[in-house]
């Protein structure tokens, strides 16, 4: 993929990222921490677990080996969580943003949480990261759904391309 292609997966992630943080922000801290038997059990562990998931990865490429996520407790509400979220924003789009063609290209090795070791290609861990947020977020529509609450807006690719132009 080129730089410009991966850019645009990267500017996708947030822009459907924030649609979610927009639905959830409304919750009271019973509705964000009730265990819907999902996944993670409840919108705000499947959202700590989107941002751990990131969060690791980023670490990833910056030479060290997470051993464990993010405990879900770290944020106790919407507020602390987007704080961090909108951080770790600013430095994963600019690593992403230097790499170029050729570390893009580039396989990166690093170890998995159980220390097994793993190499991937630089733009293929980089859709990854957007692709697991898509299925997450399907998830968190749905919880939306079961509590009552009004789900996001459109966070399907197309939606945010017909948005684009």
């Amino acid at each position: 993929m080129t730089p410009a292609e991966i850019g645009l997966l990267v500017d996708y992630n947030y822009w459907a990222r924030d649609r979610i943080l927009d639905a959830v922000t409304p919750l009271d801290a019973e509705t964000l921490t009730r265990d819907l038997g999902n996944s993670f059990r409840s919108i705000r562990d499947t959202l700590v677990h989107l941002y751990s998931a990131e969060w690791i990865w980023y670490t990833r490429w910056q030479g060290e080996s997470p051993t464990a996520p993010i405990p879900m407790d770290r944020f106790p509400d919407v507020g602390a969580l987007t704080s961090a979220w909108r951080e770790l924003e600013r430095d994963f789009r600019a690593f992403v943003a230097q790499q170029g063609e050729a570390g893009l290209a580039k396989a990166h090795a690093y170890r998995l949480m159980n220390g097994t070791p793993g190499t991937s290609v630089m733009w293929q861990m980089i859709q990854h990261v957007v692709n697991h947020g898509s299925y997450h977020r399907g998830q968190i529509t749905t919880m939306l759904r079961q509590v009552g609450a009004q789900p996001p807006k459109a966070t399907d690719l197309i939606a945010f391309y017909r948005e684009r132009q």
